[in-house]
């Protein structure tokens, strides 16, 4: 199992609320390349990975975007606290408040909730790990962007830890990538 610190990975501090870039790092949250789309499909993905090395890769990768969410959901809080009611509404988040309060809630910056079609696992363990390659660019991208639509250097810091995640995940996977095409070469008998 796993040891839990309670703290986060790494922290989630804001220089001042900010309603709009709430609303925006809620694409990281629920959204279709976000962090909880990320542990879900590389914790399902883990169960057809041909080595031990392979299931390891994906089980520490997709624990760690947990931690990620758990770090979002922290920057999204302290972003809305204390806002007023009339500022969320001012700003789009009205029918989120409605529905929920200042409570966080797995969907994308439009409001339209997560669904599991966001995720894959064809049971091919190439084809997968092209996939999770290719999430965690998307994932980078994202957070680039997000760090663009900020002033917050306490937000911009925390966002900088979160993209370099996913270079390093993406890094992982192109070597997990290269081992099971390794192991699968090996097994073939023509």
């Amino acid at each position: 199992m796993w040891v839990y610190e309670k703290k986060l990975e790494y922290p989630a501090n804001v220089c001042k609320p900010d309603v709009k870039m709430a609303k925006f790092l809620i694409a990281q949250y629920g959204g279709p390349d976000g962090e909880l789309a990320a542990a879900l499909r590389y914790l399902n993905q883990r169960y057809t990975m041909p080595t031990g090395q392979s299931i390891a890769t994906l089980t520490d990768i997709g624990t760690e975007e947990l931690a990620h969410l758990e770090i979002i959901a922290t920057l999204v809080y302290k972003l809305l606290k204390g806002v007023p009611v009339e500022e969320l509404k001012r700003h789009g988040l009205g029918e989120h408040y409605t529905e929920h309060d200042r409570a966080l809630f797995y969907s994308d910056t439009t409001g339209m909730p997560w669904t599991a079609t966001y995720i894959q696992a064809k049971g091919d363990p190439i084809a997968d790990l092209h996939e999770d390659m290719a999430a965690e660019e998307k994932a980078r991208s994202t957070y680039e962007h997000l760090i663009n639509l900020t002033d917050d250097p306490c937000v911009k810091d925390t966002l900088r830890f979160l993209r370099e995640r996913e270079i390093v995940h993406f890094q992982r996977f192109g070597e997990t990538l290269d081992l099971v095409q390794e192991e699968l070469e090996r097994k073939k008998f023509y």
